[in-house]
Protein backbone atom coordinates (compact mmCIF):
# COMPACT_ATOMS: atom_id res chain seq x y z
CA UNK A 1 0.00 0.00 0.00
CA UNK A 2 1.14 3.56 -0.66
CA UNK A 3 2.12 6.00 2.09
CA UNK A 4 -0.69 6.38 4.61
CA UNK A 5 -2.64 9.63 4.66
CA UNK A 6 -4.64 8.56 7.71
CA UNK A 7 -3.78 5.89 10.29
CA UNK A 8 -6.02 4.79 13.13
CA UNK A 9 -4.22 3.05 15.97
CA UNK A 10 -6.15 1.21 18.68
CA UNK A 11 -9.01 3.69 18.34
CA UNK A 12 -11.51 3.34 21.19
CA UNK A 13 -14.63 5.43 21.70
CA UNK A 14 -16.86 5.28 24.77
CA UNK A 15 -20.04 7.31 25.07
CA UNK A 16 -21.00 8.70 28.47
CA UNK A 17 -24.59 7.96 29.57
CA UNK A 18 -26.56 8.06 32.81
CA UNK A 19 -26.18 4.28 32.94
CA UNK A 20 -22.40 4.38 32.56
CA UNK A 21 -19.94 4.21 29.69
CA UNK A 22 -21.03 2.63 26.40
CA UNK A 23 -18.11 1.33 24.29
CA UNK A 24 -18.99 2.02 20.64
CA UNK A 25 -15.55 1.43 19.08
CA UNK A 26 -13.31 -1.16 20.73
CA UNK A 27 -9.79 -0.99 19.36
CA UNK A 28 -9.65 -0.30 15.60
CA UNK A 29 -6.46 -0.20 13.52
CA UNK A 30 -6.89 1.04 9.96
CA UNK A 31 -4.70 2.74 7.33
CA UNK A 32 -5.85 4.77 4.32
CA UNK A 33 -3.21 5.21 1.63
CA UNK A 34 -2.69 8.20 -0.64
CA UNK A 35 -5.37 8.16 -3.32
CA UNK A 36 -6.99 5.06 -1.80
CA UNK A 37 -10.70 4.52 -1.13
CA UNK A 38 -11.41 2.33 1.90
CA UNK A 39 -14.95 1.14 2.55
CA UNK A 40 -16.26 0.69 6.10
CA UNK A 41 -19.20 -1.71 6.25
CA UNK A 42 -21.49 -3.12 8.92
CA UNK A 43 -24.98 -2.98 10.42
CA UNK A 44 -26.39 0.08 12.14
CA UNK A 45 -24.82 0.50 15.56
CA UNK A 46 -21.53 -1.25 14.73
CA UNK A 47 -19.49 1.94 15.17
CA UNK A 48 -18.95 3.14 11.57
CA UNK A 49 -20.28 6.68 12.00
CA UNK A 50 -18.69 6.91 15.44
CA UNK A 51 -15.30 6.40 13.79
CA UNK A 52 -16.12 9.18 11.31
CA UNK A 53 -17.02 11.56 14.14
CA UNK A 54 -13.99 10.56 16.21
CA UNK A 55 -11.51 11.23 13.39
CA UNK A 56 -12.53 14.90 13.19
CA UNK A 57 -13.49 15.16 16.88
CA UNK A 58 -17.13 15.89 16.19
CA UNK A 59 -18.55 13.70 18.96
CA UNK A 60 -20.24 15.01 22.15
CA UNK A 61 -17.88 16.63 24.68
CA UNK A 62 -18.18 13.92 27.31
CA UNK A 63 -17.26 11.16 24.85
CA UNK A 64 -14.01 9.38 25.73
CA UNK A 65 -11.74 8.91 22.70
CA UNK A 66 -8.52 6.90 23.09
CA UNK A 67 -5.80 5.75 20.72
CA UNK A 68 -4.49 7.71 17.76
CA UNK A 69 -5.85 9.20 14.53
CA UNK A 70 -2.71 10.14 12.64
CA UNK A 71 -3.06 12.54 9.73
CA UNK A 72 0.42 12.23 8.31
CA UNK A 73 2.55 12.47 11.45
CA UNK A 74 0.08 14.55 13.49
CA UNK A 75 -2.40 13.04 15.91
CA UNK A 76 -5.78 14.71 15.43
CA UNK A 77 -6.94 13.49 18.83
CA UNK A 78 -4.30 15.53 20.68
CA UNK A 79 -4.31 18.65 18.49
CA UNK A 80 -4.99 22.02 20.03
CA UNK A 81 -8.31 23.53 18.99
CA UNK A 82 -6.74 26.14 16.71
CA UNK A 83 -4.83 23.50 14.74
CA UNK A 84 -7.90 21.27 14.63
CA UNK A 85 -9.94 24.10 13.07
CA UNK A 86 -7.26 24.48 10.41
CA UNK A 87 -7.35 20.74 9.65
CA UNK A 88 -11.14 20.52 9.28
CA UNK A 89 -12.25 21.07 5.66
CA UNK A 90 -8.73 22.03 4.56
CA UNK A 91 -6.93 18.72 5.21
CA UNK A 92 -9.78 16.39 6.11
CA UNK A 93 -13.48 16.88 5.46
CA UNK A 94 -16.72 14.95 5.81
CA UNK A 95 -19.89 14.36 3.79
CA UNK A 96 -22.49 13.99 6.50
CA UNK A 97 -25.17 11.34 6.51
CA UNK A 98 -28.43 12.90 5.31
CA UNK A 99 -28.10 16.19 3.43
CA UNK A 100 -31.35 17.52 4.92
CA UNK A 101 -29.71 17.49 8.37
CA UNK A 102 -26.39 18.84 7.14
CA UNK A 103 -27.69 21.99 5.44
CA UNK A 104 -29.09 25.11 7.12
CA UNK A 105 -32.66 25.60 5.79
CA UNK A 106 -32.56 29.41 6.12
CA UNK A 107 -29.34 30.04 4.19
CA UNK A 108 -28.68 29.60 0.48
CA UNK A 109 -26.60 26.58 -0.44
CA UNK A 110 -24.03 28.81 -2.12
CA UNK A 111 -23.56 30.79 1.10
CA UNK A 112 -23.04 27.57 3.06
CA UNK A 113 -20.34 26.28 0.70
CA UNK A 114 -18.66 29.71 0.71
CA UNK A 115 -18.69 29.80 4.51
CA UNK A 116 -16.19 26.92 4.74
CA UNK A 117 -13.93 28.64 2.20
CA UNK A 118 -14.07 32.05 3.90
CA UNK A 119 -13.26 30.54 7.30
CA UNK A 120 -9.85 29.53 5.98
CA UNK A 121 -9.25 31.97 3.14
CA UNK A 122 -10.88 35.40 3.59
CA UNK A 123 -11.81 37.04 0.29
CA UNK A 124 -15.38 37.31 -0.99
CA UNK A 125 -14.51 37.45 -4.71
CA UNK A 126 -12.25 34.37 -4.58
CA UNK A 127 -14.81 32.44 -2.54
CA UNK A 128 -17.60 33.28 -4.98
CA UNK A 129 -15.47 32.11 -7.91
CA UNK A 130 -14.57 28.88 -6.09
CA UNK A 131 -18.22 28.13 -5.30
CA UNK A 132 -19.10 28.47 -8.99
CA UNK A 133 -16.25 26.09 -9.89
CA UNK A 134 -17.40 23.57 -7.30
CA UNK A 135 -21.01 23.61 -8.47
CA UNK A 136 -19.88 22.94 -12.02
CA UNK A 137 -17.59 20.17 -10.77
CA UNK A 138 -20.43 18.33 -9.04
CA UNK A 139 -22.91 18.81 -11.90
CA UNK A 140 -25.01 21.70 -10.58
CA UNK A 141 -25.77 24.80 -12.64
CA UNK A 142 -24.51 28.14 -11.34
CA UNK A 143 -28.06 29.45 -10.87
CA UNK A 144 -28.52 26.92 -8.05
CA UNK A 145 -26.03 28.85 -5.92
CA UNK A 146 -28.79 31.20 -4.72
CA UNK A 147 -31.28 28.42 -3.98
CA UNK A 148 -32.30 27.30 -0.50
CA UNK A 149 -32.09 23.60 0.45
CA UNK A 150 -35.86 23.06 0.15
CA UNK A 151 -35.69 24.14 -3.50
CA UNK A 152 -33.36 21.26 -4.39
CA UNK A 153 -34.02 17.55 -4.87
CA UNK A 154 -32.38 14.98 -2.61
CA UNK A 155 -29.68 14.24 -5.18
CA UNK A 156 -28.96 17.94 -5.70
CA UNK A 157 -28.64 18.51 -1.95
CA UNK A 158 -26.17 15.66 -1.74
CA UNK A 159 -24.14 17.22 -4.57
CA UNK A 160 -24.01 20.43 -2.51
CA UNK A 161 -22.65 18.43 0.44
CA UNK A 162 -20.00 16.92 -1.84
CA UNK A 163 -19.08 20.40 -3.13
CA UNK A 164 -18.72 21.58 0.46
CA UNK A 165 -16.41 18.66 1.29
CA UNK A 166 -14.26 19.42 -1.78
CA UNK A 167 -14.14 23.18 -1.18
CA UNK A 168 -10.56 23.35 0.15
CA UNK A 169 -9.02 20.35 -1.66
CA UNK A 170 -8.56 18.14 1.42
CA UNK A 171 -6.21 15.16 1.48
CA UNK A 172 -8.99 12.85 2.67
CA UNK A 173 -12.79 12.88 2.64
CA UNK A 174 -14.98 10.82 4.95
CA UNK A 175 -18.24 9.95 3.18
CA UNK A 176 -20.69 8.85 5.90
CA UNK A 177 -23.47 6.96 4.08
CA UNK A 178 -23.71 9.63 1.35
CA UNK A 179 -26.44 7.78 -0.56
CA UNK A 180 -28.80 7.21 2.38
CA UNK A 181 -32.46 8.12 1.66
CA UNK A 182 -31.83 8.51 -2.09
CA UNK A 183 -33.73 6.44 -4.63
CA UNK A 184 -31.80 3.86 -6.65
CA UNK A 185 -31.33 5.99 -9.77
CA UNK A 186 -30.10 9.06 -7.84
CA UNK A 187 -27.90 6.84 -5.68
CA UNK A 188 -26.19 5.53 -8.82
CA UNK A 189 -25.63 9.09 -10.08
CA UNK A 190 -24.06 10.18 -6.78
CA UNK A 191 -21.81 7.10 -6.72
CA UNK A 192 -20.64 7.77 -10.27
CA UNK A 193 -19.94 11.39 -9.33
CA UNK A 194 -17.87 10.41 -6.28
CA UNK A 195 -15.97 7.81 -8.28
CA UNK A 196 -15.18 10.34 -11.02
CA UNK A 197 -14.12 13.08 -8.61
CA UNK A 198 -11.90 10.70 -6.65
CA UNK A 199 -10.16 9.57 -9.83
CA UNK A 200 -9.73 13.13 -11.15
CA UNK A 201 -8.52 14.65 -7.88
CA UNK A 202 -6.60 11.67 -6.53
CA UNK A 203 -7.98 12.18 -3.05
CA UNK A 204 -8.17 9.53 -0.33
CA UNK A 205 -11.57 8.55 1.01
CA UNK A 206 -13.29 6.53 3.72
CA UNK A 207 -16.67 5.44 2.36
CA UNK A 208 -19.13 4.31 5.04
CA UNK A 209 -22.24 2.22 4.35
CA UNK A 210 -23.90 -1.06 5.27
CA UNK A 211 -24.18 -2.02 1.58
CA UNK A 212 -21.28 -4.17 0.34
CA UNK A 213 -22.58 -3.99 -3.24
CA UNK A 214 -22.06 -0.20 -3.15
CA UNK A 215 -18.57 -0.47 -1.65
CA UNK A 216 -17.30 -2.93 -4.25
CA UNK A 217 -18.14 -0.36 -6.94
CA UNK A 218 -16.14 2.52 -5.47
CA UNK A 219 -13.53 1.12 -3.05
CA UNK A 220 -10.06 -0.35 -3.28
CA UNK A 221 -10.35 -2.13 0.06
CA UNK A 222 -13.23 -3.00 2.38
CA UNK A 223 -13.09 -3.18 6.18
CA UNK A 224 -16.05 -4.90 7.84
CA UNK A 225 -17.11 -3.95 11.37
CA UNK A 226 -19.13 -5.82 13.96
CA UNK A 227 -19.80 -4.70 17.54
CA UNK A 228 -17.20 -1.94 17.45
CA UNK A 229 -14.33 -4.02 16.02
CA UNK A 230 -13.00 -4.90 12.58
CA UNK A 231 -13.68 -8.51 11.63
CA UNK A 232 -12.36 -8.56 8.05
CA UNK A 233 -10.18 -6.39 5.80
CA UNK A 234 -9.13 -7.00 2.22
CA UNK A 235 -9.30 -5.98 -1.45
CA UNK A 236 -12.86 -4.94 -2.27
CA UNK A 237 -13.68 -7.53 -4.92
CA UNK A 238 -12.17 -10.37 -2.90
CA UNK A 239 -14.11 -9.44 0.23
CA UNK A 240 -17.37 -9.18 -1.74
CA UNK A 241 -16.94 -12.26 -3.96
CA UNK A 242 -15.20 -14.51 -1.45
CA UNK A 243 -15.89 -13.31 2.11
CA UNK A 244 -13.92 -15.10 4.83
CA UNK A 245 -15.69 -14.09 8.03
CA UNK A 246 -19.20 -15.54 8.63
CA UNK A 247 -20.54 -12.04 9.28
CA UNK A 248 -19.16 -10.71 5.99
CA UNK A 249 -20.77 -13.70 4.24
CA UNK A 250 -24.09 -12.79 5.86
CA UNK A 251 -23.78 -9.18 4.66
CA UNK A 252 -22.98 -10.31 1.11
CA UNK A 253 -25.89 -12.79 1.08
CA UNK A 254 -28.31 -10.06 2.13
CA UNK A 255 -28.24 -8.59 -1.40
CA UNK A 256 -29.75 -10.13 -4.55
CA UNK A 257 -27.60 -11.23 -7.48
CA UNK A 258 -28.70 -8.76 -10.17
CA UNK A 259 -27.21 -10.92 -12.93
CA UNK A 260 -29.21 -13.97 -11.89
CA UNK A 261 -32.19 -13.74 -14.28
CA UNK A 262 -33.72 -16.93 -12.90
CA UNK A 263 -33.59 -15.56 -9.32
CA UNK A 264 -31.94 -18.75 -8.12
CA UNK A 265 -30.03 -16.80 -5.48
CA UNK A 266 -32.37 -14.88 -3.20
CA UNK A 267 -31.28 -12.61 -0.36
CA UNK A 268 -30.81 -14.43 2.93
CA UNK A 269 -31.44 -12.51 6.14
CA UNK A 270 -29.29 -12.84 9.25
CA UNK A 271 -31.29 -13.71 12.34
CA UNK A 272 -30.95 -12.03 15.71
CA UNK A 273 -29.75 -8.55 16.62
CA UNK A 274 -26.32 -6.98 17.16
CA UNK A 275 -25.22 -7.17 20.82
CA UNK A 276 -25.83 -4.36 23.29
CA UNK A 277 -22.47 -2.54 23.63
CA UNK A 278 -22.93 -2.38 27.41
CA UNK A 279 -23.50 -6.13 27.69
CA UNK A 280 -21.17 -7.71 25.16
CA UNK A 281 -21.28 -11.52 25.05
CA UNK A 282 -18.20 -13.45 26.09
CA UNK A 283 -15.83 -14.74 23.45
CA UNK A 284 -16.55 -13.75 19.86
CA UNK A 285 -19.31 -11.10 19.89
CA UNK A 286 -20.82 -12.62 16.74
CA UNK A 287 -21.10 -16.18 18.06
CA UNK A 288 -24.77 -15.94 19.28
CA UNK A 289 -25.85 -15.25 15.67
CA UNK A 290 -23.15 -17.20 13.80
CA UNK A 291 -24.32 -20.27 11.85
CA UNK A 292 -20.79 -21.72 11.93
CA UNK A 293 -20.01 -21.14 15.62
CA UNK A 294 -18.12 -23.82 17.55
CA UNK A 295 -17.87 -24.32 21.31
CA UNK A 296 -14.67 -22.27 21.63
CA UNK A 297 -16.37 -19.20 20.11
CA UNK A 298 -18.29 -18.64 23.35
CA UNK A 299 -15.11 -18.19 25.39
CA UNK A 300 -12.25 -17.13 23.06
CA UNK A 301 -12.10 -13.69 21.46
CA UNK A 302 -10.54 -13.91 17.96
CA UNK A 303 -8.06 -11.30 16.73
CA UNK A 304 -7.45 -10.11 13.18
CA UNK A 305 -4.90 -12.41 11.51
CA UNK A 306 -3.45 -12.47 8.00
CA UNK A 307 -5.09 -15.14 5.85
CA UNK A 308 -3.06 -16.71 3.03
CA UNK A 309 -0.64 -14.88 0.76
CA UNK A 310 -3.10 -12.15 -0.25
CA UNK A 311 -3.30 -8.96 1.87
CA UNK A 312 -6.40 -10.15 3.74
CA UNK A 313 -7.19 -10.27 7.42
CA UNK A 314 -10.08 -11.77 9.34
CA UNK A 315 -10.98 -12.38 12.99
CA UNK A 316 -12.50 -15.86 13.27
CA UNK A 317 -11.44 -18.91 15.27
CA UNK A 318 -12.39 -21.22 12.39
CA UNK A 319 -9.99 -19.38 10.11
CA UNK A 320 -7.31 -19.43 12.80
CA UNK A 321 -7.61 -23.23 12.90
CA UNK A 322 -7.36 -23.51 9.12
CA UNK A 323 -4.31 -21.20 9.03
CA UNK A 324 -2.47 -23.23 11.69
CA UNK A 325 -2.98 -26.56 9.89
Amino acid sequence: MSESVLSLRDLRVTYSTSGGGVPAVRGVDLDVGKGEVVGLAGESGCGKSTIAGAILRLLPDRTKIEGQALLGDEDILTMRLGRLRAVRWQEASIIFQGAMHGLNPVQTVGHQVAEAILTHNPGEAAAKKRVAELFEQVGLTERRIKDYPHELSGGQKQRVMIAMALALDPQIIIADEPTTALDVMVQAQVLRLLKRLQAELGMSMIFITHDLSVLVEVCDRIAVMYAGKLVEIGPAEQVFDNPLHPYTKALANAFPDIGDSAFRKRPVGLGGDPPDPQYMPSGCPFHPRCPAAIEACASESPQLVRIGAAPRQAACLLLNEETSQ
